[in-house]
């Protein structure tokens, strides 16, 4: 766990290697081992200085997380911080110097191990990130990196990083003054010797007599003016959603005016408030573990071989076929982009060459890079070039007879036993599939766009798909890079009928006569990326109107119209203003600039009372979640967790919820029940609560407890 040895010139060398785990983390058994070690070094009178190292790849990723989910309670959080943040205070001012050597990422808590030492030299390599990332997990730094960071690199410097969690390059950090040194990795160890070896001092810049602050203390006129205008910013982030970012900004402000140790103990008090808050248990359950599970392929079949991947074919070379056919060129696949006319193919690879100059010219990319990536894709429309592919992804026009003919064609060209997989967002996998010879080789990859940005790939089950077309499809979405969650099939799938209610909600809240900034304002403030007609905008007005009119002619008799549906008859139909590509839908589109339209007032005069903000609010979350839960009782989809990863990364559900379901236990679901059928008495029966919920009131039992 932790090696230790000395070598002839009296340098204690102590590597961090924590068994059966693929990084080293500050669980209580390694960090006893560290101390332990340590305190022999400190003991031994031959013993000059310690370096610490590590003998994985990194240095130390930080804490083990799921000590966070073992004890939830403010005073045991508190005592663990407190503790450790004594152990590393008494070993900075133990008397011998100590260097860390940093082989490799150190974030979190080995950051802040590295912060306690007198001397902090990295490795040169350009995958290395330096950081204190804790707020992204909705928790602060809590082994001293609060109090530290702003000691060492000034509160200026130091704010930002922590309040936006950011990993940096070694390079950056250098030149920040937070590593003293960064060196070939050969000779990490002899440079980090070498200056125990030259005189190197066991002091810490905080203790020297007459400290002060780089750039000044909180309190100077100054440094106030700074940190209030950063607190503005992050009340307008947030929303006031996320406790983390402001308590991190009162660690710093309380703690900065006083002696470290008080300033420890102040971070400690914060961080046991803040990591036992249900926003940090969100977003690590939900924000971390989950989505980790879900790039590790937790859902994938077992038994079935890993599928190699080298040719890709893409039908459609249209925004969504042009995206995919990128992010496979991008993973080094040799990707067949086909469309009808030569024009639309070709222009499809230019949408590649501007995303890979746009890299080049951000210093991402060099010019060798971005050839080579373009010269993997062949625009064509010539099907015999989909010869030797291991996959092809239809994402033609939303039309089954379209899909059709390209999936009879595809077939011809390559035979049946490749796997074949739709990009459609709405239209049931099972039928689609009746056109390929083999329907159990036949999936649904459901791609978001734009999708050189967005990870999540839907990856839809058919009631015939097998469980080695399922394995490789998830092989497929990880070898590009993507995050998948697997669902099954319905129309609408999961991802696309959930999202749906969220801006037909806000159509519903215009058409009653809510003021429409007031929708979007809410919008925002729940943590969504967009207010709801703004999304609406940016999905397509014509789009939706499409799906609405095919449906209605799929299900008959038996079709249920949205609430939506006069809204979006009138803005299509009567209106043509159909969204953001046409320059006009809810909103003005000009000069890059975003307005409400003022003829919203005539089409939907406002009402005389209009609702509080919490209120609606409330409508646009509950909904999303009772349709969700929908899904979950319907089996599209199979646990809590795919649906929050879906909501996370598909739409951008706010994280502070932990995503969809995990937003009706942050609720509660008495009261989440409660509401909704108050909702659906009020409003309409779409809030109306799935027995699935209703079993859960008065039990006590979380839905994800309960959910599959």
């Amino acid at each position: 766990m932790i090696d230790y040895r000395v070598d002839g010139d009296g340098i204690a060398v102590v590597t961090w290697n924590v068994p059966g785990s693929p990084v080293n983390t500050l669980n209580d058994a390694a960090t006893t081992a560290y101390v332990a070690a340590v305190d022999k070094a400190l003991a031994d009178p031959a013993v000059k200085g310690i370096v610490v190292t590590s003998a994985k790849s990194d240095f130390i990723a930080g804490a083990d997380i799921n000590d966070f989910l073992a004890d939830r309670s403010v005073a045991g959080l508190e005592a663990g911080s407190r503790a450790i943040n004594r152990v590393f205070r008494r070993l900075e001012t133990a008397g011998k110097p100590m260097v860390a050597a940093i082989n490799g990422t150190a974030l979190g808590g080995g950051l802040e191990l590295a912060l306690a030492c007198h001397y902090r030299i990295a490795a040169d390599s350009p995958k290395t990130r330096i950081g204190l990332p804790e707020v992204t997990l909705g928790i602060l730094p809590g082994a001293g990196g609060t109090q530290r960071l702003p000691r060492l690199i000034g509160v200026r410097a130091a704010v930002p990083l922590l309040v936006e969690g950011t990993r940096l390059p070694v390079a950056d950090a250098l030149k920040l003054g937070i590593l003293h040194a960064v060196v070939p990795a050969a000779e990490l160890l002899h440079k980090a010797k070498a200056w125990i070896l030259a005189g190197g001092k066991a002091e810490q810049p905080w203790d020297r007599k007459g400290f002060r602050v780089p750039g000044g203390n909180p309190g100077d006129p100054g440094v106030q003016e700074f940190l209030s205008v950063v607190i503005a910013k992050v009340h307008e982030r947030t929303a006031g959603n996320y406790p983390a970012p402001i308590n991190i900004l009162s660690c710093v402000y309380e703690g900065m005016s006083s002696p470290i140790e008080v300033g420890t103990d102040i971070e400690s008090r914060y961080f046991g408030v803040t990591a036992a808050t249900v926003q940090a248990e969100n977003l690590i359950r939900s924000g971390f573990l989950a989505l980790n599970d879900a790039r590790k392929l937790k859902r994938r079949p077992a038994g079935v071989p890993k599928a190699e991947f080298r040719k890709v074919g893409v039908l459609g070379a249209g925004l969504m076929g042009s995206g995919i056919a990128y992010a496979c060129a991008k993973a080094g696949l040799d990707t067949v982009l086909l469309d009808r006319e030569p024009a639309m193919a070709e222009r499809g690879k230019v949408h590649s060459d501007k995303l890979l100059t746009r890299e080049v010219e951000r210093g991402k990319l060099d010019a060798a890079g971005r050839e080579a990536t373009l010269a993997r894709i062949t625009p064509t429309v010539d099907y015999a070039a989909l010869t030797g592919c291991d996959i092809v992804i239809e994402a033609v026009f939303e039309q089954r007879d379209i899909k059709a003919e390209a999936t009879h064609r595809t077939a011809e060209a390559t035979g049946p036993d490749i796997l074949f997989a739709s990009n459609t967002s709405t239209l049931p996998i099972s039928g689609l599939a009746e056109h390929w010879p083999r329907p159990d080789n036949f999936i649904g990859l459901h791609f978001f766009s734009p999708v050189h940005r967005m990870a999540l790939v839907e990856v839809i089950r058919g009631r015939q798909t097998s469980e080695t077309c399922l394995a490789q499809a998830l092989d497929f979405v990880a070898r590009i890079g993507k995050t998948p969650v697997v669902v099954n099939d319905s129309r609408g799938f999961f991802t696309s009928r959930v999202f749906a209610t969220y801006f037909e909600e806000g159509m519903a809240l215009l058409a009653e006569g809510v003021n429409p900034a007031l929708i979007e304002n809410a919008g925002r403030q729940t943590g969504m990326p967009l207010g709801p007609l703004a999304v609406a905008d940016e999905v397509a007005l014509d789009l939706v109107h499409k799906i609405i009119v095919q449906t209605r002619a799929d299900l008959g008799p038996s079709y249920t119209p949205p609430v939506s549906a006069p809204v979006i008859e009138l803005f299509v139909e009567k209106l043509g203003r159909v969204g953001k590509k046409a320059g006009k839908g809810f909103y003005d589109y000009a000069d890059g600039q975003r307005r409400l339209w003022p003829g919203l007032a005539e089409h939907f005069p406002r009402a005389a009372r209009q609702p509080d903000v919490g209120s609606v609010k409330r409508r646009l979350l509950h909904i999303q979640s009772v349709e969700a839960a929908r899904c979950l009782a319907e089996g599209v989809v199979e646990s809590t967790t795919d649906a929050d990863v879906a909501s996370l990364l598909g739409w951008g559900f706010p994280a502070w919820a932990g995503g969809v379901l995990s937003y009706v236990d942050t609720i509660g679901v008495d009261r989440f029940v409660a509401e909704c059928e108050a909702l659906a008495a009020s409003v309409g029966p779409r809030y109306a609560p799935p027995d699935i919920l209703k079993r859960l009131v008065g039990t006590g039992t979380q839905l994800r407890a309960a959910g599959r």
